[in-house]
């Protein structure tokens, strides 16, 4: 694994994560590089690692525990996807409720892996929606304690990247980028689109050649901190549905639509609600990133008798409660015409962090 790159791709729940993952790995993998990716979550059944999959991408996942808290975990992660094909770049996603990886993550492997592996600059990704409104010292419609996670995961960074810059104007980009580098003068600063592929081959090439990492040892409240995950109900299921010759685009539009509703009528703020709906080789992905506008699907699931479904939900309300949503939700539209089987669902608040090493400076 000598030589290999190591990117961590950081940001808040909704920030694109994923969707750049994704196109930054179809690239890579296009010009000829051997790509790795590890994904995160406190619970199994993760949207993004079945994703992924379907490209064949070589992933692998830490599940039960962010990076921090399960280091041992993240390092076979590292050496799985690393020696299954003499991985050239190999990029880790924590989980979006994740900060402080510069003391608990970045520096701890430049000191215990730096003859596997060679850390690229930790870089964060934030929604331009919620931005404004954090660099104004509000809460971006979330819980104080989850805009203190934000407000952390800016600090730490050492490139911090504007996402979607595609669904705003231009000026407005222009003018978030000024602030970010008044408020954040030693960050590199980037805007891009997954969608468009805007300053994607800028940052991945900045990122790659980046030599320092983990620059950033930010003070942390890690009851603040706690308290900031644990306002979010979190939820993964897995479901087979079935029936005849269904739509199942139209059962994951109809589906989201009405969970998304619901939120909106609770006034409960969205870190993100994903679904994906696979019917053979064919799938639909969903991706809710806060009120029902922000709704978006992707690709086509198609028409047939049956269909697997994998859920993950972020959501300011209490697990019980958000898995009451989900299952009536599930019981109003599948009515009599489609069967559902839950094969697994966890619905948890996660625990106090408790990071497996953590650096008081940078090396």
């Amino acid at each position: 694994m000598e030589n290999t790159k190591l990117i961590f791709v950081g940001g808040f729940l909704g920030a694109g994560k994923t969707t750049l993952l994704y196109e930054v790995t179809r690239r890579m993998i296009s010009g000829g590089k051997q790509v790795g990716l590890i994904t995160n979550d406190q619970a199994a059944d993760l949207v993004d690692t079945s994703l992924l999959k379907h490209d064949y991408v070589n992933v692998a996942e830490v599940t039960g525990s962010c990076f921090c808290c399960d280091f041992k975990g993240l390092r076979r992660a590292i050496d799985n996807v690393g020696q299954q094909l003499k991985t050239d770049i190999i990029i880790a996603e924590p989980v979006g409720s994740c900060t402080d990886l510069s003391a608990t993550l970045i520096n701890p492997i430049k000191e215990m892996m730096k003859t596997e592996v060679s850390v690229c600059p930790l870089t964060v990704l934030v929604d331009p929606g919620r931005l404004k409104d954090i660099l104004d010292g509000g809460t971006a419609g979330l819980h104080p304690a989850a805009a203190y996670i934000i407000k952390k995961q800016l600090e730490e960074s050492d490139i911090i990247a504007i996402t979607k810059t595609d669904l705003y104007p231009p000026v407005e980009i222009a003018e978030l980028t000024v602030r970010l580098k008044e408020n954040f003068p030693d960050c590199e600063i980037r805007a891009i689109s997954a969608k468009t592929g805007e300053g994607i081959d800028g940052w991945l090439e900045y990122v790659l050649s980046g030599e320092e990492a983990g620059k950033h040892i930010v003070d942390m409240d890690y009851d603040k901190y706690a308290e900031g995950e644990a306002v979010l109900g979190w939820l993964n299921c897995s479901a087979s549905l079935s029936g005849n010759e269904t739509d199942w685009d139209d059962f994951a539009r109809r589906f989201m639509q009405a969970m998304s509703e619901i939120f909106d009528g609770k006034n409960s703020p969205v870190g993100h609600v994903k679904m994906m709906l696979e019917n053979g080789d064919q799938y639909i992905s969903a991706n809710l990133t806060g009120r029902s506008e922000t709704l978006t699907f992707r690709w086509s699931a198609g028409r047939s008798n049956n269909a697997e479904m994998i859920m993950n939900a972020r959501v300011e309300m209490s697990p019980k409660e958000l898995e009451q949503v989900f299952f009536s939700t599930l019981e109003t539209i599948t009515n009599d015409r489609i069967k559902f089987r839950i094969n697994r669902i966890r619905s948890i608040s996660p625990g106090y962090p408790k990071p497996t090493h953590r650096y008081k400076r940078n090396l």
